[in-house]
């Protein structure tokens, strides 16, 4: 990394909080902790982070809550660490906007590996952006790589980093089929945790922001047995 990322840790156990400030000092990142939902959201504002660690179980509120706030202003890329890890809670925060999802008790350098990957794709747009206009328009919907935005009938929409990479990828090949594992390894770079979930939530999200009926969707279609693809031959 040319520049050290900053990393919000939002963890009140404190042994935990220090042991991965600690690791993540050691491997170059800029990290800083905080203890409750509050000083997170003013933190943020405050000092926009690179990346974000959150823990579920919070003094003063419900981590998945947290989440939802934090993305109505911010696509920063954030991963929960959390003792829940159940197939709801994971199904849960990753819908409300988690970008990856580790359980406790976790791998330090397994930690690192998963900030690094995703730190990786949002320095490669950067990286784009002095090169080329990476742009692609499918009827009135027009994603931007370079400004990494996404917009339907001239309206701007917000997405998470995922659901910016899924889209952007889904559009870029168009017609074309994709397995949930081709799916997360495409967007990923490696199995998360090994639970397509995942991509069955991001695809759900995406739908109900791009789809006039998410429930009869033209553009993010199901092909059943096979996987998901976006397809440009449904309108006129």
């Amino acid at each position: 990394m040319l520049k050290k990322a900053k990393v919000l840790i939002i963890e009140d156990e404190g042994d935990i909080a220090t042991i991965i400030r600690d690791y993540l000092s050691v491997n170059r990142f800029e990290p800083y902790i905080v203890q409750t939902g509050q000083e997170a959201i003013q933190t943020i504002k405050n000092s926009p982070p690179d990346f974000i660690i959150l823990d579920l179980s919070l003094p003063d509120c419900d981590g998945i809550e947290l989440c939802r706030q934090i993305r109505e202003d911010s696509n920063v890329a954030l991963l929960i660490l959390s003792a829940r890890s159940s197939d709801t809670d994971k199904v849960l925060g990753l819908g409300f906007g988690a970008d990856d999802y580790m359980t406790k008790p976790f791998s330090l350098s397994e930690l690192v590996a998963r900030i690094k990957a995703h730190l990786r794709k949002q320095d490669r747009w950067l990286l784009d952006n002095t090169e080329k206009v990476d742009l692609i328009q499918i009827d009135q919907m027009i994603i931007n790589k370079n400004e990494y935005t996404f917009s339907l009938n001239q309206k701007h929409i917000p997405l998470s980093a995922k659901e910016f990479e899924m889209l952007y990828f889904l559009m870029k090949n168009s017609n074309q089929v994709f397995s949930k594992t081709q799916l997360l390894d495409a967007v990923w770079g490696y199995d998360t945790y090994g639970d397509e979930n995942t991509i069955t939530v991001y695809i759900r999200r995406l739908r109900e922001k791009i789809e006039v009926n998410p429930s009869c969707p033209v553009y993010l279609q199901t092909v059943w047995g096979v996987g998901y693809k976006f397809s440009t031959q449904n309108y006129s």
